[in-house]
């Protein structure tokens, strides 16, 4: 029991050591849950499609992929797309700034919602590189407790983006200016464009 919980608390902090870093997906998770909006569904989004990944690393589908570096490859040219594009429209709303409120969300937003943290996640090959092939290959070092670490690392992700999502509203109130809006775009636009750029050109 005891090593258990210890493979579990170990897979738990490499999962959040994983997750944390400031990316496109903790961004979108972020201004979602400063708008008060489809904040249920992109955390499950994200959720449920790290403990997919996280499966897939922990079962040994990581080697498997390597098999077939042109699939990454793809993957990253479409992601550096999407990032770049993302990223402008950041910029856009950055020069064009706006207190953005709960009650202001347009209709239709939930979906464009989702469908942006579906692409953010399932486009961004750090995502493989990271989950499945990073952690599969800590996790693999556990011998037949690596399962126990994997659930430990899906837990951290469940944690981290419900404590993302929901309490970003405690943000709500420092957001209300359009002066606040027009940094947070800024620094949005900035990392998506940096990223997809990086992506596209190391594709």
């Amino acid at each position: 029991m005891t090593n258990a919980l210890t493979t579990a608390a170990a897979g738990f902090g490499t999962g959040l050591s994983l997750i944390v870093a400031i990316g496109a997906q903790n961004a979108l998770v972020l201004r979602q849950g400063v708008r008060r909006e489809a904040v249920l569904a992109v955390v499950a989004i994200c959720a449920l499609s790290d403990a997919v990944l996280i499966t897939l690393g922990v079962a040994g589908v990581g080697a498997v992929v390597v098999a077939w570096p042109s699939a990454l490859t793809v993957v990253s040219l479409l992601g550096g797309v999407f990032l770049i594009g993302y990223g402008l429209l950041a910029a856009r709303r950055a020069f064009r700034p706006s207190a953005l409120l709960p009650q202001d969300a347009p209709s239709g937003a939930t979906r464009g919602a989702v469908l942006a943290c579906l692409a953010m996640t399932w486009l961004n090959p750090h995502v493989y590189l990271d989950t499945v092939f990073l952690l599969g290959s800590v996790a693999a070092d556990r011998g037949p407790l690596r399962w126990t670490f994997g659930l430990g690392a899906v837990l951290a992700s469940v944690c981290w983006f419900t404590a993302l999502g929901f309490g970003a509203r405690l943000l709500s109130g420092v957001l209300s200016r359009p002066s606040s809006w027009r940094v947070l775009d800024g620094l949005v636009a900035a990392m998506m464009i940096g990223l997809g750029v990086r992506l596209a050109l190391t594709a």
